[in-house]
């Protein structure tokens, strides 16, 4: 048998202005899990890319007076370039303005049209072009406003294709009740089922009133409604993403697709429902998480109440950004954030207690025995709290609880932290008589601080990398994050310091 495959999703980003924070957020996500299941040995594939077709990206360009393509040109490139900065390892960046991503959404929806599930009829409703969303009387705002972008709806009328999204009302029920965790966290599995129940309505398929999108073939006056066109991505990618070989057979369906909470309905109910009427298996999971917060409202372009990660990057590093995102805002609920929260949890978690634990250990290691790691078992008295963390991080990263993951590995950093201060190696240094005992609490500090680094590697992977290095220890395999599965024989000293001060 081959090896086990993992394959990860983020959704695809509008074009219609440069990313900020929250789209951010989901590639770290992405990338914390495609990194912890390299280290588990996985044959990996990670997708995030760009939407560029569809009315949102239409308005923007007319806004500022260029072509849509003009426009999705600009803006893909910042996305694109956000994603290494982020220290992102996406193995593909799709466009959806790409041609082979556009020749695979006209073969797949013919085929749904072919297996009975589209038919021509006229739709009237409310639509905001914001969301390219129509709108069902629950999810309308008093008003007739927008309840995500607190505008005005639009009353459209429109001779379309439909698709039969109603007939897959008891293959969804199903799905959901033979698969309980096919939508992460239970809240959003809760919130997906309660639409569902409440009774499915057929949904456009295409649009005539645009020519921003991809051709249907069948009608060639109109274009594919640009949720389904953006959905498929996730399905096309794979089959032109490596030069000359089709990676759907070994990696499809995605193991997990991260979303947010305000595109849940497209993800766990019309994605599902489409690839049913295509013939297709189903994703595996769609984990949903939450917005971050400015002034208690979702972080967002049109809202204005954004921050710039490259700035954020630029003056503390992108590791200090992933690992803020993930350790302030639980994963899968909504949560603030703000420059002097960031400025706190760097300082106080990031310096003192991480970087200052790495600093201390390497130091008195090189001080007390000229850099070389004493060859004796590390302390039994730490083996409580590191005893099958591995399996611990690796169940909770299997749910997508990304946040309690980080939780557990920082709770050992604070041990050994008080380790460090209860067994006052300082003190054993002035006392010959110690010298054994100052052996085996030096050679416990270099073999705690090379577990949690392994296992933070995925939420700090430039930290991880220099950290271990200076170890000795590159190894970042998740057999290695044990105490005792490695050998620690020599150590640098760390230039500068892993997390240095800066000024607020």
């Amino acid at each position: 048998m081959g090896r086990a495959t993992f394959y990860v999703t983020t959704p695809i980003y509008y074009v219609n202005a440069a990313p900020h924070l929250g789209h951010a957020y989901t590639t770290i996500a992405a990338d914390v899990l495609a990194r912890h299941h390299r280290q588990r040995g996985e044959d990996v594939f990670f997708l995030t890319g760009t939407d560029e077709h569809g009315e949102p990206v239409k308005l923007a360009a007319e806004r500022e007076g260029v072509t849509p393509a003009e426009l999705a040109d600009r803006n893909f490139a910042r996305f694109r370039d956000l994603a290494p900065q982020l220290g992102a390892t996406n193995d593909f960046f799709i466009r959806t303005s790409d041609a082979e991503h556009k020749a695979k959404v006209q073969e797949v929806l013919t085929k749904v049209k072919e297996n009975g599930h589209a038919y021509e009829g006229t739709y009237e409703g409310w639509y905001c072009p914001r969301c390219a969303d129509f709108k069902t009387e629950r999810e309308i705002d008093e008003g007739n406003t927008c309840p995500i972008h607190h505008i005005d709806l639009v009353r459209e009328h429109e001779h379309n294709w439909f698709f039969a999204l109603s007939s897959f009302q008891e293959p969804l029920e199903r799905l959901f009740a033979d698969h309980p965790d096919f939508v992460r966290p239970r809240s959003r599995y809760n919130e997906a089922l309660s639409f569902i129940k409440a009774g499915l309505q057929d949904v456009s398929l295409t649009r005539r009133k645009l020519d921003w999108g991809v051709t249907v073939p069948w009608d060639p006056d109109q274009v594919f409604y640009v949720w389904w066109d953006a959905l498929l991505n996730y399905y096309t990618a794979l089959s032109y993403a490596e030069p000359g070989e089709d990676l759907t057979a070994r990696f499809w369906p995605a193991n997990v697709q991260l979303v947010g909470k305000d595109i849940l309905k497209f993800h766990t109910i019309y994605w599902p429902a489409l690839l049913m009427a295509a013939g297709l298996p189903v994703p595996e999971h769609v984990v949903v998480h939450g917005f971050l917060l400015m002034d208690g409202e979702k972080m967002s372009k049109s809202l204005g109440n954004t921050l710039d990660p490259f700035e954020v990057i630029d003056r503390f590093g992108s590791d200090a950004l992933r690992y803020y995102l993930l350790r302030d805002v639980s994963f899968g609920q909504d949560g603030s954030v703000s420059p002097g929260a960031f400025e706190e949890r760097y300082e106080r978690e990031l310096a003192n207690e991480y970087g200052n634990l790495a600093s201390r250990t390497l130091a008195m290691i090189l001080r007390y025995r000229d850099g070389v790691v004493p060859a004796v078992r590390h302390d039994d008295i730490l083996d409580p709290d590191f005893d099958g963390l591995d399996v611990r991080v690796a169940e909770l990263l299997d749910a997508a609880e990304l946040t309690q993951a980080l939780d557990g590995i920082w709770a050992c950093v604070r041990r050994l932290n008080r380790y460090v201060e209860e067994q006052a190696p300082w003190q054993l240094a002035k006392d010959p008589a110690q010298a054994g005992r100052l052996d085996t609490v030096l050679a416990s500090l270099a073999e705690g601080l090379r577990v949690i680094t392994v296992l933070l590697q995925p939420w700090l992977p430039a930290t991880a990398e220099r950290l271990l290095a200076a170890l000795g220890s590159p190894d970042d395999a998740l057999e290695a994050a044990r105490l005792g599965a490695r050998r620690v024989s020599t150590v640098q000293a760390l230039d500068p310091p892993l997390f240095p001060k800066r000024e607020a």
